[in-house]
């Protein structure tokens, strides 16, 4: 009989439950959110199959597999909405279409209208969004093996995904492998308890006056390894939570309320119990980069010889590569080592937060760190940045440095060094600024960046009198806190009392600007090569009642410019769209549209780019 005197000793699989003929094992909630095995001794009938089933017992006979190492494997789907949407790269939904593609079905876990998680079986290839993504916290699995034993004996194919685990139960539970089997694991630092969740969630409502119909727990917006936790609200408002600035993530990697069992965790190491495991592909930048633009990478280790053979039919939706088996471990540490339990009184913990908010025990047991809360050596850090970034842009060139020093420090420019608030100037940048021109600068700028060693291709910027340059930040975007990078071969011409503002982003070398009146680009602009924006033709007209030598170009938010394309004056590029290559725009583009051409035309609508 199941009878859990520590909570360590307890995972949560729900298994003994579903083996229980006789109804005898219910499962209760502790004051962490966490449920755990009670006993009706008046039912049970000390058969011992609780027991039997509990991988807590039975590690030591579990852990046997074909491959020890694994064979690891770097993959990215094919299909780039489907990666967008997942944790990773999108190994598990390829995995997924697979298997309902043979007419099998596939478990995992899933929300439900609280946004607590629950395990799920299902044969329709429309749940696989519901199914896909990490949740980040404990999922209720009554009832999973039961239904997944049922399925196998009735000749079905299945996918089985879930925590180590659950997975180690499953195999338990089943007493046998069926060869219309794949068992699927991840790797998994913890699962956290599903009441602070809920609490997290509370606050985020009362914060945002709305109601939760969304979370992303690894939204790529901002890039895959910012981390971000995004949250839509009824009300239309967003939550972007970046890495440890979001309160629940800081909780997580500190430790604070993982399930008791995560930080003696038996399942980690060699060798894996699943057929399968995926994970992130942390470290894939240094190993192959044409499978890495910050969209996420799955990590692939093939454990078992079926995990080797189920894999030979997904290949075909995903581009991959075999790695190293040592290239995964620095960056997968929750592969090998359970966590360390936090340096906190955890009781205490909990009963605050039935008492209060989880605000309150966010600001009394893991803070969001202020300067003050630095350590000597990132205050030096922070002090030195300044003289880092010098060296880091400008090398040795005595050139770079005087270039540096005239455009930074002239009567008419608003510049803070020790901010990072500056123009860059490579050595062979040049410049014509009349003393009356104004250059404000509120965001660093790389101004001819050249990574060729020894060419000397020149960025030109000429500004007459009473002209302006505005360099500005903006809400973080996938690349960071980066400057925007000017590469090499610019000519940005401001005359007759332009003014062109610019916010982050990064333009590709050849990039001509012409401004006479006004030229805006907004945040997160990327440029390609040899790219022509103009909002004035010069002292050359056309004799036509719809001709415009002079207009304002306002580039907005979150546009890519293709190479060779130009932008006419008179022109505003819609939020989120894309002009394609050589295409010539003329008039307006929607948001979130896709041009070409010349004339650009409308070629697709609502897109989405990264």
């Amino acid at each position: 009989m199941i009878s859990i005197k520590n909570n360590i000793d307890c995972c949560g699989c729900n298994a003994c439950g579903d083996v229980c003929a006789h109804g005898a094992i219910t499962f209760k909630t502790d004051i962490e959110g966490f449920w755990y095995p009670v006993v009706d001794e008046t039912k049970c009938v000390d058969c011992r199959l609780c027991e039997r089933v509990c991988p807590e017992l039975h590690i030591g006979e579990l852990k046997k597999n074909d491959n020890n190492p694994p064979v690891t494997v770097a993959a990215i789907n094919k299909n780039m909405a489907v990666r967008w949407d997942s944790t990773s790269g999108g190994a598990f939904s390829a995995l997924a279409e697979v298997m309902y593609e043979q007419g099998g079905y596939v478990s995992g876990a899933v929300y439900d209208e609280n946004f607590l998680v629950h395990n799920f079986v299902s044969d329709k290839p429309e749940d696989l969004s519901r199914l896909r993504s990490s949740k980040y916290l404990q999922s209720n699995a009554e009832g999973l093996y039961a239904r997944i034993r049922e399925l196998l004996r009735n000749g079905k194919k299945v996918l089985a995904c879930g925590t180590p685990c659950q997975m180690a139960a499953l195999r338990l539970f089943l007493h046998k492998d069926y060869d219309n089997l794949v068992i699927v694991d991840f790797i998994c630092r913890g699962v956290n308890s599903p009441k602070v969740y809920r609490k997290y969630l509370d606050s985020l409502e009362r914060k945002y006056g709305g109601k939760v119909v969304y979370v992303k727990a690894k939204n790529k917006e901002l890039g895959w390894r910012n981390l971000t936790r995004k949250v839509v609200f009824d009300n239309g408002k967003v939550y972007y939570g970046v890495k440890m600035d979001d309160n629940f993530r800081r909780g997580y990697h500190t430790n604070v309320f993982c399930r008791p069992s995560c930080y003696t965790c038996q399942y980690k190491g060699f060798p894996r119990i699943a057929d399968i495991t995926i994970a992130d592909y942390w470290g894939i930048e240094k190993i192959n980069k044409n499978l890495d633009n910050n969209i996420g990478t799955s990590m692939i280790l093939l454990n078992s010889k079926k995990g080797e053979n189920f894999f030979g039919q997904v290949k075909d939706k995903i581009e991959w590569e075999y790695t190293t088996f040592e290239s995964i471990l620095p960056g997968n540490v929750a592969l090998t080592k359970p966590i360390e339990p936090a340096k906190i009184d955890r009781r205490q913990f909990f009963e605050d937060l039935d008492k209060g908010t989880f605000d309150e025990v966010v600001s009394k047991y893991f803070p969001l760190k202020t300067n003050a809360d630095l350590s000597f050596r990132q205050k030096l850090k922070g002090i030195l940045k300044p003289y880092y970034g010098l060296y880091q842009y400008l090398g040795f060139s005595p050139k770079a440095y005087i270039n540096f020093l005239k455009l930074n420090y002239r009567k008419n420019t608003e510049s803070d060094w020790m901010s990072g608030h500056v123009i860059y100037t490579m050595p062979s940048s040049t410049f014509d600024i009349h003393p009356s021109a104004k250059i404000i600068i509120k965001a660093s700028l790389l101004y001819g960046k050249n990574p060729v060693k020894g060419m000397r291709i020149p960025t030109c910027l000429r500004m007459e009198a009473n002209t302006t340059l505005e360099i500005h930040d903006g809400p973080l975007t996938r690349y960071g806190t980066i400057p925007y990078n000017l590469r090499y071969g610019a000519y940005i011409e401001i005359v007759n009392s332009g003014r062109l503002t610019i916010g982050q982003g990064a333009a590709n070398v050849g990039l001509t600007i012409m401004c006479a009146k006004e030229v805006t680009i907004g945040n997160g602009v990327r440029i390609g090569r040899n790219v022509s924006i103009r909002d004035w033709n010069g002292s050359h007209v056309i004799i036509n009642d719809h001709y415009r030598n002079h207009a304002p170009v306002r580039i907005e938010d979150h546009v890519w410019l293709c190479t060779g394309c130009t932008i006419m004056p008179g022109v505003t590029v819609g939020e989120g769209s894309v002009v394609a290559a050589n295409a010539t725009v003329t008039k307006d583009v929607p948001p979130h549209s896709l041009v070409g051409g010349s004339p650009a035309k409308v070629i697709k609508e609502n897109i989405e780019w990264y």
